[in-house]
């Protein structure tokens, strides 16, 4: 027959054995009678190391020395600093580190005598937690403290409950003249006086109108000034309750400079028209006195050219090409202004048809200077097409003209296309081309490269005809199709025209 209390002893050091928090007994001299296996491992000994010795071993300094004088203070004056409380201490390990526990004493009096169980709970993993935690809770606060936008916590009330110094100082307040204050008092109306039911609408219906969405808004400052910033709100669950956590980014200084931009914007395009109509209103004046002194000059010239001087007559020739140089140079000018003026939609076009058209155009002028034009694919676009035969007509001719002497033009033409990425004048996300133009002729120092695209400007002086506006026109064409053109070359090497154009940029 078995014996109940051999039972219940037995099944009373099975539990302690198994305990995942240490038991510790000790006697009333501080010596340790029996250690379970969990405080054992805690304290990275083997029982044995541990019984029969002073359980002062296994603290550190002060409490090492002190831990006696702690037992006797108990016994003569039965005054528990501990025993029967507990406390959070600390335990020294085997190899010397120290670490945190939770230390709870019972006193058991058996019947010769009274000791002490400790139970261990030791804590390590919970303070690192903790000191995390505290790290991180530190993070976020200097975050936001330093935050350079405005960051405003409310209730659902609408009570203020945080905000960081960025967003006191935009409104022109101090930081505690907020706090416990309905957030409408930084806004003007009518918002100041709808608010609430903003807020009421959105608990009811719960459809949102700015949180997690963010639009622009207006604010009031404390002296009565309103001004416009972004703001995004976001909504956050703390256990029982919302909070609403409102970013706030001051906008003043964009929306200044965005007003200045639209006013340049607006000055510029009625400057531009001004500019093109006086080209085109002055070209069209300037067409009939010339006309006017090529007939007169064409008279001279037919009825009265044998009773000239030499002189006379070579005053005849040298008005007449001027007159001749005047009608070309009115004419580009009026090319010029029609770029924009005259401008037609833009439709599908296939650049490799608009370049054999401009190259049957010149047929004559590529076989007289025995050309060898070099050309591969160019892609399909969106672009006014008579803009683009323009484009490629003055391209051509320069490099048909601006040949070495003794030597034929090479023209190779040949595309590269950019895949959706901001370049020059195009609109952000446009599918962009490159086509490149590049000859084996004169070439110029690119110290001009600024230069030459500019109306009026000739490199090559008096050697070359023309007007300097060729380049110019290619400038705005390029510019009008979302895009633009540059230039490579060395003197005696040749020139690289790069001309980028959107494939897909409709017309604002």
């Amino acid at each position: 027959m078995s014996n109940p209390d051999t039972e219940n002893s037995t099944r009373l050091k099975a539990i302690i054995d198994t305990a995942i928090d240490g038991i510790i007994t000790i006697d009333t001299r501080g010596i340790v009678e029996s250690v379970n296996p969990a405080a054992a491992r805690i304290f990275d000994y083997d029982p044995e190391e541990i019984i029969g010795r002073n359980v002062s071993m296994l603290m550190p300094e002060p409490d090492h020395s002190q831990h006696d004088q702690y037992i006797d203070n108990y016994m003569r004056t039965g005054k528990a600093q501990i025993i029967g409380k507990g406390r959070e201490v600390l335990g020294r390990k085997k190899d010397g580190s120290v670490f945190p526990f939770l230390l709870s004493i019972s006193e058991v009096r058996l019947q010769d005598k009274l000791i002490f169980t400790g139970i261990v709970h030791d804590i390590t993993e919970l303070k690192k937690a903790e000191a995390a935690l505290r790290e991180s809770e530190n993070k976020i606060n200097s975050i936001i403290q330093a935050a350079v936008d405005g960051i405003i916590t409310i209730d659902t009330r609408g009570i203020i409950e945080m905000v960081n110094p960025s967003a006191a100082r935009l409104f022109g307040y101090n930081a505690e003249d907020l706090l416990g204050k309905s957030i409408n008092m930084l806004m003007p109306e009518p918002d100041r006086s709808r608010h609430d039911g903003y807020m009421h609408n959105y608990h009811v219906t719960g459809k949102k109108k700015i949180i997690g969405i963010g639009r622009e808004v207006t604010g009031l400052r404390s002296d009565g000034t309103i001004f416009p910033f972004y703001l995004s709100i976001s909504e956050v669950e703390l256990g029982d309750r919302k909070v609403y956590t409102g970013f706030v980014h001051d906008i003043t200084k964009q929306k200044m400079i965005e007003e200045r931009l639209r006013r340049y914007a607006a000055e510029l395009e009625r400057s531009n028209h001004e500019l093109q109509d006086f080209a085109y209103v002055s070209s069209h004046d300037l067409q009939e006195p010339l006309r006017k002194i090529q007939a007169f000059g064409d008279r001279l010239m037919t009825k009265e050219y044998d009773n000239l001087s030499e002189q006379g007559k070579d005053y005849v020739d040298r008005m007449l090409n001027a007159a001749s140089r005047m009608q070309n140079l009115i004419n580009d000018l009026l090319n010029f202004s029609r770029v924009t003026t005259k401008s037609k939609p833009f439709v599908k076009v296939n650049l490799d048809t608009i370049l054999s058209e401009v190259i049957s155009d010149m047929e004559v002028s590529i076989e007289q200077t025995g050309a060898e034009i070099i050309r591969s694919p160019l892609p399909e676009i969106e672009a006014e097409p008579t803009q683009m035969r323009q484009l490629f007509q003055n391209l051509l001719s320069n490099a048909i003209k601006f040949r070495k002497e003794n030597e034929s033009p090479i023209i190779n033409i040949y595309a590269k296309s950019l895949q959706r990425q901001a370049h020059l004048t195009a609109t952000p996300g446009d599918e962009l081309t490159e086509i490149y133009i590049e000859d084996n002729g004169i070439g110029f120092d690119e110290k001009y490269l600024d230069r030459i695209f500019n109306i009026f400007q000739r490199l090559e002086g008096q050697k070359y005809e023309g007007s300097g506006i060729g380049l110019a026109v290619c400038r705005k064409i390029a510019i009008r199709h979302g895009g633009d053109i540059t230039a490579s070359s060395q003197p005696g090497v040749g020139t690289r025209f790069i001309i980028t154009l959107a494939i897909k940029h409709p017309e604002d």
